[in-house]
């Protein structure tokens, strides 16, 4: 039986032998050595993951979108109704959303999974329903350490079965009104953060309501304790249904060693969580852009990952992360093609 434990164990060390043959190929390309900047970054990357098999080669792209409502909505945190959450999950299913028309621009489908949605199932999606939106992060627990590690665990299983069946560059996405004040809350806990460093307008909530969202954040924080030296118990206090999810997702690619293009400061704030858990996940993560959320950069420079894009998009749903796969597809695409200095005649 497959286990949290057992698929962390399984979690491999990028390949630096083959990272090494990577770099020789790269310099003797028709360039100067580097003048290809992150791309050439990129490629290096992906070249020691063993999951891509021939070597950076792509053949299936898949967003993963992660759809559920949060109980803190409760408490005024977000400028949308709760309902935009299912209206926008339906929406979707019609491939009219920034995320769906992103990702066939880059070639990928779109998997959207209700981990938490407040209603009955919606055709077309994935029923991985765990409750009608987590608890009030404000006056308890997001759920209970079991439901979190055993949608942690679901996901990751989800994610593994998409990959048997070709896919091998995952991208993961989020949707549920009152989300950031969740994933400030993880942030905040995570990195010893108050929230006036993690907590951002969202989805435009108004300026004048930042100081209460803010300390909506800081009470969710005394009531719960999340323990920052523990992911998962972190998660359950303060995440919700969706941040743990794009965690499982990250989980199951890095066991089978393929990469993950990240969204942002929601998704970022996942990351920062399992790689507590695992850190051997953070190797197999691609930063697709900068969020113009609050504690974007603080979250990113936490992970390592620079990111790719500036673009101050804060849509959510792994919009960020669809537009950056054709960075993936550059980076392949000029490892692959591109001449070579030796055949040409060219000293650099």
């Amino acid at each position: 039986m497959t286990t949290l434990a057992t698929l962390i164990t399984e979690i491999k060390p990028l390949n630096q032998q083959a990272m090494s043959k990577a770099q020789a190929h790269l310099d003797g390309l028709i360039k100067p050595v580097g003048s290809l900047g992150r791309l050439e970054h990129l490629a290096l990357q992906l070249s020691g993951m063993g999951g891509l098999d021939p070597a950076l080669t792509i053949n299936k792209k898949l967003m993963m979108v992660m759809c559920a409502d949060h109980g803190v909505y409760a408490e005024g945190v977000s400028a949308a109704p709760q309902s935009v959450t299912r209206i926008q999950a339906e929406n979707m299913t019609r491939h009219n959303t920034g995320v769906c028309l992103l990702a066939a621009q880059a070639g990928a489908d779109v998997c959207i999974v209700d981990v938490g949605i407040d209603g009955d199932p919606l055709p077309g999606l994935v029923n991985m329903k765990v409750a009608r939106g987590s608890g009030n992060i404000a006056r308890g627990p997001a759920m209970s350490r079991q439901q979190a590690e055993a949608l942690l665990l679901a996901i990751a299983q989800l994610t593994r079965e998409k990959a048997r069946r070709g896919v091998n560059l995952f991208g993961v996405g989020e949707l549920g009104m009152a989300n950031t004040t969740a994933a400030s809350a993880v942030v905040s806990a995570l990195l010893a953060l108050p929230p006036e460093s993690t907590v951002g307008r969202g989805a435009n909530l108004p300026e004048e309501k930042l100081a209460h969202k803010m300390a909506v954040v800081r009470l969710a924080l005394e009531t719960n304790q999340p323990d920052p030296d523990d992911g998962i118990d972190v998660l359950a206090k303060v995440g919700g249904f969706d941040i743990v999810a794009m965690a499982g997702v990250m989980l199951g690619a890095a066991s089978l060693g393929l990469p993950v293009v990240l969204d942002g400061f929601i998704s970022c704030a996942s990351a920062l969580a399992i790689c507590q858990v695992a850190p051997g996940v953070r190797p197999y993560l691609i930063a697709s852009h900068r969020s113009g959320e609050q504690g974007a950069q603080r979250v990113l420079d936490a992970l390592g990952l620079p990111a790719y894009l500036q673009l101050e998009m804060r849509l959510g749903e792994g919009s960020g992360a669809a537009l950056a796969l054709p960075l993936v597809d550059a980076a392949c695409l000029l490892y692959h093609n591109m001449g070579h200095l030796a055949d040409s005649n060219i000293t650099l």
